[in-house]
């Protein structure tokens, strides 16, 4: 009975998603690129620790720093622009390094690694928590869960760390035997949950055909903040773009000509919230009134901007505080009265 390793299942699995998202034609290409480069690293593992490869030994550390080089490539993409830039080609110069590291100085190998998974998975981190949540090229109705995804991928970065400090430690202790079940387990954890994350229907993206201007203006004024508000209500009231299941925040910038940045901090100035929730707040809204009216939840949901129930509920219920099935029985109700 042929019996396949932990790794080496994981890489079928990763080449599996990697040739789904391919055929599917709708997977951006750094996350197709980070899906190849796990599904890659995973094989070379099961290869060198299982197989006894040991000529491939070389090329693991190669293929391991492309990985938090595309995931921050990926999340570069998402949030802040669809097309690669000059300076982007300095973070692809990485693995290139990490070889360089393999020939001529190998005794630094693993603390380049670490640092490159660390500092990747933090800089994630940071922008995140900078950006409120704000991702210029993905769908608003997916709410607060594409920076879930990205958290959870910045974390498995940095457990990947961890787990090549513990392989290092091993080693420098003499368990050979034990780092390598520590490289196989923890890499295939890691390895799986950037590959299943990465192909989150809530993190695909609108690659448009053009980039929103971007923004080097660091604050706005209230007097500014307000102007801004004031026009992106008036475009929401007179022509509803909410009512749009695929708008994004890269989508408001060119229709109102404003860098998305802009739009951005006025939102997040004036209303203390992200573009995200203050579109939401415009469908709810519309949502009410069509349960009000009489209408059903599942055209409620499809008329009001929203394409998957989980969006809907979770926005209707932090709005409203009640579930649309509620609400709709509490309109029920008050028409009996």
């Amino acid at each position: 009975m042929l019996v396949l390793p932990v790794p080496m299942i994981v890489a079928l699995v990763l080449g599996f998603l990697f040739v789904r998202a391919l055929v599917g034609q709708k997977t951006p290409k750094m996350l197709m690129a980070l899906l190849l480069a796990a599904a890659a690293q995973s094989f070379l593992v099961g290869l060198v620790q299982y197989y006894g490869i040991d000529g491939l030994r070389w090329l693991q550390p190669i293929t391991a720093s492309a990985i938090p080089v595309m995931a921050w490539m990926a999340f570069v993409e998402a949030s802040l622009r669809a097309r690669l830039q000059r300076g982007d080609l300095l973070h692809f110069s990485m693995p290139a390094l990490v070889a360089l590291c393999v020939f001529f100085l190998p005794v630094v190998i693993d603390a380049v690694l670490c640092s490159l998974f660390v500092g990747y998975g933090s800089a994630i981190l940071v922008m995140l928590r900078r950006q409120r949540g704000d991702f210029a090229h993905m769908r608003l109705t997916s709410g607060q869960i594409p920076a879930l995804v990205w958290r959870f991928i910045a974390i498995a970065l940095i457990i990947s760390a961890i787990s090549d400090l513990l392989i290092l430690l091993a080693k420098i202790d003499g368990n050979d035997e034990i780092a390598g079940v520590i490289l196989s387990v923890t890499s295939s954890i890691a390895l799986l949950t950037i590959g299943f994350l990465s192909l989150s229907p809530d993190i695909a993206i609108d690659v448009a055909l053009k980039d929103p201007v971007d923004d080097s203006q660091a604050a706005l004024s209230s007097e500014q903040c307000q102007a801004i508000m004031n026009e992106l209500n008036a475009l929401q009231t007179q022509e509803r773009l909410y009512l749009d299941p695929d708008l994004t925040l890269a989508r408001i910038s060119r229709r109102m000509g404003r860098p998305l940045k802009q739009i951005s901090m006025a939102i997040n100035t004036t209303t203390g919230e992200n573009v995200s929730r203050y579109i939401n707040k415009y469908r709810i809204e519309h949502a009410c009134r069509m349960l009000d009216a009489g209408e059903n939840v599942t055209n409620t949901m499809l008329e009001s901007g929203f394409n998957t129930k989980s969006n809907f509920n979770r926005e209707f219920l932090r709005i409203t505080g009640k579930t649309p099935s509620q609400w709709q029985q509490k309109t029920i109700i008050s028409r009996e009265i």
